[in-house]
């Protein structure tokens, strides 16, 4: 067995079973896909592309695919793990018949070679997941943005175990984010809170604690050394 779809907490510690919303397929979304179903979690997949696209995936984790549409329904969280650029493509009433009090996490990075120049994170100075969240119209929780997916599916560990990598989480919320950060542990890291998301900058590509698997120490010190100024390759 893959030892990242294996159960990583103590006994004791595992959190109850959730229903959880996951929009989006790619390298994060497979991935969480996996990961979760393996802890137990009830998981909705959705792409862009259809459920009839995720036959595999269901078959192999024993999610259910939908449509976008439905990824939401009942769910505690619900993971956007899509291109930056698409999420102003998502469907209207994507979240309708979500559990009360959910949560939106998400995991997105801004690529201007891929999502095109984003006015309001170039020009307005808006954190990555500020503006997701404004083209949502709901408040998130920005988490798993950081670490490779690979990583993500092969390196949790348990909790207490020394080198264990955190996992940068931030949100306004914090009844949203202890969610979150409890989600993170369960997953096998870490989990360390990262402040709002109007500092979510700190964990965005090109920072010091993007994709460098740091334990909880080096990601506190990695955050605290982030600069907001971008680089030319994350410019549009």
């Amino acid at each position: 067995m893959i030892r990242g779809l294996s159960r990583v907490v103590a006994k004791g510690e595992e959190q109850l079973p959730m229903k959880i919303g996951i929009i989006g397929s790619g390298n994060i979304g497979g991935t969480l896909t996996r990961r979760l179903t393996a802890l137990g979690h009830e998981v909705r997949v959705a792409n862009s592309r259809g459920p009839e696209s995720l036959r595999d995936l269901e078959k192999e984790t024993g999610a259910t695919a939908v449509k976008a549409t439905e990824a939401a329904q009942d769910a505690e969280i619900v993971v956007v793990t899509i291109p930056q650029g698409k999420v102003p493509d998502l469907p209207a009433g994507v979240f309708d018949g979500a559990a009360p009090g959910f949560v939106v996490v998400d995991t997105g990075n801004y690529y201007p070679q891929r999502d095109g120049r984003i006015a309001g994170i170039e020009d307005e100075g808006r954190t990555e997941s500020a503006w997701v969240s404004g083209q949502l119209g709901q408040p998130v929780v920005k988490a798993f943005n950081n670490i490779y997916a690979d990583h993500l599916l092969n390196k949790g560990l348990p909790a207490g175990t020394p080198g264990r990598i955190a996992l940068p989480v931030a949100g306004d919320d914090a009844g949203a984010k202890a969610k979150v950060l409890a989600l993170v542990d369960e997953l096998g890291f870490d989990p360390v809170d990262a402040g709002s998301i109007a500092e979510s900058w700190r964990q965005q590509p090109a920072t010091p604690v993007y994709t460098t698997d740091f334990d909880s120490d080096g990601v506190r010190a990695a955050l605290a050394e982030a600069t907001p100024e971008r680089t030319a390759q994350f410019k549009g």
